[in-house]
């Protein structure tokens, strides 16, 4: 008797292999049976309580987003989506050295303003729907274990709030770190992954600043304080010791090859993964190269360095519901005041409307409102935004850039990027490739995709509320590099698939997952290769306090299985929770 079968599919699992005809039987929350079939072989016998007949469709692992930002959406958000929607059936959170544990009673809002600031989630969200009732690190994970999600929850410990716990208002301000400081931070960080956190992450880039401007704590800590973390991570298990380097964003590109140094050396030391955000900057557009191939060298040497990549250009989204190029014009900052969302799409469409915020400057940046500064700047870089379209196009060439679009209409650019915002009821988005786009295409992505050393991530889940939704890489990764991709090479399914499932859960040690195998947690995708969609992001307005937050949504999963349990079928939510947090490795 198996509580479920899946018959008939054709399994691609995880390993890269190619793939098969097969019934998978599901026992327990566990892969119990994978029988192989010919056209002729009968199906799995037994019987189960329920049946999926998986003819035509693919059947893959679930997959392990290892770059999320859900450490405050796990308080309001037992469903975790947008990730539960793209396949994905276990996430990571922790990222990039801010977190929310520990923290000092009375420091909450603190640590809040950190996350807001860093990660764009809006504070009023997290100030409403973190439900706190923990100190120490290892009373956040209680607090978490005792949740039941859609999906599984992994964290890990962050640098920042290590910092400002340990050291106070040193620590926060980012003051060098005594002998003693980085003891009792140590003492934290071991505890923590004694706990079951899967990894400690830092960052170091100057462009992680917290609400009030000042840079996430640990941004200049020195070799002692990161070696003595790193040793301390080590000293308490398996986990990974995850960075945002100096440079990442294209602020300095000699930082990034003199952080590849110490980072070999402290790999060699400690013998244990250290995974870095890794994207092609336009200061030094093949610098990348270099990256991967200090990354293999140092793995040669005995040092594992894996470079965090995306799947896709990084950038940032445009359009009315969100950051534009008119923010700053007097007209429209009076409508948005003044009018409902609805109210706002039909005066905006006026033309006597858009005629006026045309003609208007520019009032000074909003110093309360996070990346104020930037969206001014939009209108000075119409060659570089595109229309993106419905399905999403996430390789345009030059035709659909704005200011394209704009010479061959006869027009002023910013009247073509009005109207272009204007399509879909005024909620259309347009893209900004800040990173992974130097060359016009995705040829550089793919060189990363490729790399053995390459491992998928940087999804953001649950960042970057207002600007981008790549909780959709997954769905990306299937649809664009396996399927659809027409200005260049695809990628195999399999190796796509592998990408984002084994080699993922495998960086932190999550060995029970990731791969279709008898013994292996059950957790899987019956997936329509034909008809799965990404849709256009758009804008929505459910985050705890009214926040808004981008979201993109996919057809195409028939069903997404957690632990043996159907969490997901035909892309809706069955209300099953059988995600649990995962403490350390398998």
């Amino acid at each position: 008797m198996f509580d479920l079968k899946i018959t008939g599919g054709t399994v691609v699992d995880g390993t890269g292999a190619d793939r098969f005809t097969a019934d998978v039987g599901i026992k327990d929350g566990a892969i119990v049976e994978v029988r192989r079939r010919g056209p002729a072989d009968p199906p799995l016998e037994g019987e189960a309580a329920e049946t999926i007949d998986a003819t035509g469709k693919f059947v893959a692992p679930g997959f392990v987003d290892i770059h999320t930002h859900y450490d405050g959406q796990v308080s309001w958000d037992s469903m975790l989506e947008p990730s539960s929607g793209h396949g994905v059936t276990t996430v990571v959170t922790g990222n990039c050295g801010v977190g929310f544990a520990p923290v000092r009673p009375g420091r909450e809002d603190w640590l809040i303003g950190l996350m807001e600031g860093v990660e764009d989630i809006p504070g009023t969200a997290l100030t409403e729907g973190i439900s706190w009732g923990w100190e120490s690190y290892p009373e956040y994970l209680d607090v978490i274990g005792d949740q039941h999600f859609a999906i599984d929850v992994g964290s890990q410990i962050a640098h920042g709030a290590v910092r400002a716990y340990a050291m106070g208002e040193r620590g926060a301000r980012n003051e060098p770190a005594s002998s003693e400081d980085i003891a009792a931070m140590a003492r934290i960080v071991q505890e923590a992954v004694e706990a079951g956190a899967l990894g400690f992450s830092t960052s170091r880039t100057l462009g992680h600043r917290a609400i009030d401007g000042e840079p996430v704590p640990g941004t200049f800590a020195a070799e002692e304080e990161l070696f003595g973390l790193g040793r301390a991570m080590a000293a308490g298990g398996r986990a990974v010791f995850e960075l945002a380097p100096q440079g990442v964003a294209g602020e300095d590109i000699i930082g990034p090859k003199k952080e590849l140094e110490w980072m070999t050396r402290l790999g060699r030391e400690i013998d244990r993964p250290i995974s870095f955000g890794m994207i092609q900057v336009d200061a030094a557009p093949d610098l990348w190269r270099e990256q991967l191939d200090i990354s293999a060298e140092a793995h040669a040497a005995g040092s594992q360095l894996y470079p965090q990549i995306a799947a896709r250009p990084f950038g940032m989204l445009f359009g009315f519901p969100g950051h534009h190029a008119f923010t700053h014009r007097p007209t429209f900052r009076r409508l948005k005041a003044e009018c409902s969302r609805d109210e706002l799409a039909e005066r905006l469409a006026d033309p006597a409307v858009k005629a006026a915020i045309l003609a208007e400057g520019d009032l000074p940046p909003d110093p309360n409102l996070l990346f104020d500064n930037m969206f001014a700047l939009v209108q000075y870089s119409l060659e570089r935004i595109y229309t993106l379209g419905e399905p999403p196009d996430y390789e345009p060439t030059p035709d659909r850039a704005v200011a394209t679009i704009a010479a061959e209409r006869g027009e002023d650019p910013l009247a073509t990027l009005y109207d272009l915002m204007l399509e879909r009821d005024a909620s259309a988005m347009l893209m900004l490739p800040f990173f992974n786009y130097f060359y016009g295409n995705h040829d550089a992505i793919r060189e990363m995709l490729l790399h053995p050393a390459g491992v998928v991530g940087l999804s953001d889940g649950g960042a970057h509320c207002g600007m981008i939704c790549d909780a959709s890489y997954p769905t990306f990764l299937l649809t664009h590099w396996a399927r659809d991709r027409h200005r260049g090479d695809k990628l195999p399914l399999e190796y796509v698939i592998r990408k984002q499932s084994h080699d993922t859960a495998q960086l932190f040690g999550l060995s029970d997952r990731g791969v279709i195998q008898v013994g292996k947690k059950a957790d899987l995708n019956v997936i329509d290769m034909d008809a799965l969609t990404l849709h256009a992001p758009h804008m929505a307005y459910d985050l705890p306090a009214g926040g808004k937050r981008l979201v993109q949504g996919a057809s195409g999963y028939d069903a997404t299985i957690v632990t043996g349990v159907v969490t997901r079928r035909n892309g809706t939510d069955t209300g099953a929770r059988p995600g649990r947090l995962v403490r350390g490795a398998r």
